[in-house]
């Protein structure tokens, strides 16, 4: 049986939290997408494919070191094949040592075992000053080949 859309968000938070985002990116489907509907300026706001998943995280690690992954709510929806996530990630900022903490609310959509929709609702405000300024989020959003 392909795994759901909640095996799917528990199992991306296990990654998150491992450090593996090669492996999160792999439980997207070769078509799926990543979107960012509150993406700043100049910031990806979509993300089409797996490949193109797995380039956009390919940094994470070396920007933001996750110590502690809580999901707080995972609720059903009248489509089975979907979730809205809440959690929160917190961790330390790579280049200034400073602690990194935000909240999401995804709303993540399953097809055959793989996620085919991300929608990721996170806020640029707050990653901006968890960073340390703008340009370091810009400098993260841009350091991928994903298409703004």
């Amino acid at each position: 049986m392909p795994r759901t859309a909640r095996d799917l968000v528990d199992e991306a938070l296990r990654r998150i939290l491992a450090k593996d985002m090669t492996g999160f990116a792999e439980l997207w489907a070769a078509g799926g997408v990543l979107e960012f509907p509150f993406a700043a300026a100049g910031y990806p706001d979509r993300i089409e494919g797996r490949d193109a998943v797995r380039e956009y995280l390919r940094d994470y690690n070396d920007r933001i070191l996750p110590e502690r992954v809580v999901a707080s709510e995972i609720h059903d929806v009248a489509d089975a094949d979907r979730v809205i996530a809440e959690f929160e990630v917190a961790g330390t900022i790579v280049a200034s040592g400073q602690p990194y903490r935000m909240r999401y609310v995804a709303v993540i959509t399953a097809k055959n075992g793989e996620i085919a929709h991300y929608r990721d609702y996170w806020s640029p405000l707050a990653a901006a000053e968890a960073m340390g300024g703008a340009d370091e989020l810009m400098a993260f959003g841009n350091s991928t080949t994903a298409t703004a």
